[in-house]
């Protein structure tokens, strides 16, 4: 059937009529679109809206990440095809997932941005749809927990990343994707007793209480038993997946702005979303994809993974009825 389907569909993303399933279009051709979603603004009946962000102007090393979310939808057409291995259904098949396209903003307008994203949001989540985010460097998770904790108030937050990104910053209004989330700890919308940060291999003494498993710890007990400690953590309150993609070491992952390393590989990466399945997850993002510093596209395609791997965990969350 495949074979088949192949030879008549083209450009998916505007023509597909039926939401759900696989696309067997030709990886290498036709409109991109993130797995061959259709592109809509319409977001009646839609479980998960894909979004991009494409904002690096918050960066304190390499810019590039405004490239990310094109990048990451290109590289998504290799999965396409297939349900995404390792899970026990095809969320392509069960949830209506769409790509709601990139959020407009004033690129000059830098003040103006936060309250635009948290906006944007807000929209997709008052249409009943979760948001999977494609950034864009990570200062954009402030204002899209925002947007969550208007509806389930402090969140508990899954971070996996080089950094901890809770450096000391009291001027609400900078923008700075290194200081982002603690401002998010200090302005109330995450919880830090009920969050985990994975992969940190940075040094920063104070972690405002959000409960840290470094990269060392990763590699020493592995994947699955970092999962199993995140879900206790976490236990059943509603959470926020955020996935840097410097959490992955350089090896995996050169395509970033501030790459460090000693990372997790992409296996423990895999082994630990899938490892998630199960937790009260509302939404999620990838971040920091810099396609300019990745002439191979390893790095983009990691970000493709992730994105998917947050939509399965989206979808396993409805299937069984969280």
């Amino acid at each position: 059937m495949a074979l088949e389907d192949a030879k008549s569909q083209i450009d998916h993303a505007f023509t597909r009529e039926d939401l759900r399933g696989p696309s067997f279009e030709l990886t290498f051709a036709g409109a991109t679109s993130f797995l061959r979603r259709r592109y809509s603004k319409d977001l009646g009946g839609v479980d998960i809206a894909v979004t991009g962000i494409p904002f690096d102007q918050a960066v304190t090393n390499r810019p590039g990440t405004r490239l990310g979310p094109r990048a990451i939808r290109e590289a998504s057409a290799l999965q396409a095809p297939d349900a995404p291995y390792g899970w026990p259904f095809d969320v392509m098949r069960e949830r209506v997932i769409v790509d709601y396209g990139d959020m407009a903003f004033d690129y000059a307008d830098i003040p103006a941005f936060p309250d635009t994203v948290t906006a944007h949001v807000r929209g997709i989540l008052a249409a009943g749809a979760a948001s999977v985010v494609l950034g864009g460097d990570h200062y954009i998770s402030f204002p899209i927990l925002k947007a969550y904790a208007e509806i389930y108030g402090p969140v508990s937050l899954i971070q996996v990343d080089a950094h901890t990104d809770t450096w000391p910053d009291d001027d609400m209004g900078r923008v700075d994707h290194g200081t982002m989330f603690y401002k998010a700890v200090k302005s109330g919308i995450v919880d830090p007793a009920t969050s985990v940060q994975i992969g940190i291999r940075t040094t920063n003494e104070d972690t405002l209480g959000v409960n840290i498993i470094d990269a060392a710890e990763v590699h020493r007990i592995g994947a699955e038993a970092v999962a199993a400690r995140t879900r206790e953590i976490v236990g059943d309150r509603p959470c926020y997946l955020s996935f840097d993609i410097d959490g992955l070491d350089p090896a995996f992952a050169p395509g970033t702005g501030t790459p460090v390393w000693g990372g997790l590989t992409s296996a423990q990466a895999a082994a630990l979303l899938r490892g998630l399945a199960g937790i009260n997850i509302r939404g999620g993002d990838i971040v920091e994809v810099s396609p300019p510093f990745d002439t191979t596209g390893a790095t983009a395609i990691a970000g493709a993974h992730v994105a998917t791997e947050i939509c399965c965990l989206l979808g396993w969350r409805m299937r069984t009825g969280g």
